[in-house]
């Protein structure tokens, strides 16, 4: 009798116990979430955290709030949110450069897979291959034909160390077999003066940066970057369409939370974010900017960062590129 009642008293203590982290699962969220986005503002991850960042407010009833850390190749955002509490009120957003980085810096303070628990592949944003309108060439071949009998001319620029474009210009290198010279600049923005004016011939950069420019007509498409071409620039072919078999590149992302974050809240946050992707005008402001819209599972998520690190971890050996 007495073993009956202790019994029942343990069983009561366990049930009690479970009790505050089921309401607490349960009252997520119960303050604002923030968004920590490693990059500066205006850029395709910033515009998905603001347009995604509003929709979630509005579905789960708190403030969500979005933080840009740029700096150090978007390794210091990036090293916050992997410090931070997995308590689902912090995460952030990546992009192309999560999956780079691994390779490019040595002494990191974080693992793309084993410092986060992926939420939501979100984005793709094809990269542009954007020409100096006055080089005699309309199409990949030819443009490729005319660096190879203009060397001292063979000049691309790139959005600096450890960027999609950096990663694109070398995979264009090692596809073509044109010796080319990479220029860096810090951004997008800090390229687009020297390829407008000719001083560089070649610029691979995301849709959303250079789209304007090539629609104004100051720099040409020639091809784009993806096995598909896109729904921004239609009429441009891909670069395996025109010979560069297998040439596949991009800069993509997702939102991931700090490693340890309960399921539950991974689950849900995956829930809102997706419905969030299939709403009318989140989908209108994304597509305006040249992002292409994902979505789906964390583990589907989880496969795509996997597969990413080795495609890149063989361009960067193959490409000598030392780690600093």
């Amino acid at each position: 009798m007495q073993l009956a009642a202790l019994f029942k008293i343990l069983t009561v203590s366990a049930s009690l116990a479970v009790v505050p982290s089921l309401s607490s699962a349960q009252a997520y969220p119960s303050r604002a979430i923030k968004i920590i986005v490693p990059a500066p503002p205006g850029g395709a991850i910033d515009t998905i955290a603001r347009v995604v960042g509003d929709k979630l407010a509005a579905s789960m009833g708190q403030p969500v709030i979005v933080d840009n850390r740029p700096g150090a190749s978007n390794n210091l955002g990036t090293d916050v949110l992997a410090k931070s509490a997995p308590d689902g009120y912090t995460i952030g957003i990546v992009g192309g450069s999560h999956n780079i980085n691994k390779f490019l810096f040595k002494n990191l303070s974080w693992d793309p897979e084993k410092s986060f628990e992926p939420i939501i592949y979100t984005h793709e944003v094809p990269l542009v291959f954007a020409i100096y309108p006055r080089i005699p060439a309309r199409t990949l071949p030819e443009f490729v034909a005319w660096m190879k009998a203009n060397p001292d001319q063979a000049k691309v620029a790139t959005s600096g160390r450890g960027s999609a474009q950096e990663m694109a210009a070398e995979m264009f290198r090692m596809a073509s077999g044109v010796q080319m010279l990479l220029v860096p600049y810090k951004g997008s923005s800090a390229a687009h003066p020297d390829l407008l004016a000719g001083r560089t011939a070649l610029f691979i950069d995301t849709i959303s940066a250079i789209q304007s420019q090539v629609k104004a007509g100051n720099a040409l498409a020639i091809a784009v970057s993806t096995r598909k071409r896109t729904v921004s620039l239609p009429g441009v072919p891909t670069a395996d369409e025109q010979g560069l078999k297998g040439y596949d590149a991009n800069t993509n992302g997702g939102f991931l939370a700090p490693a340890g974050t309960p399921q539950a809240i991974v689950a849900r946050l995956n829930a809102e974010i997706n419905a969030a992707l299939k709403l009318p005008d989140v989908r209108a402001k994304l597509e305006a900017v040249g992002v292409e819209i994902q979505g789906g599972t964390p583990q589907a998520y989880a496969a795509l960062i996997k597969s990413d690190l080795a495609k890149w971890g063989k361009v960067v050996k193959e490409a000598g590129i030392q780690p600093e």
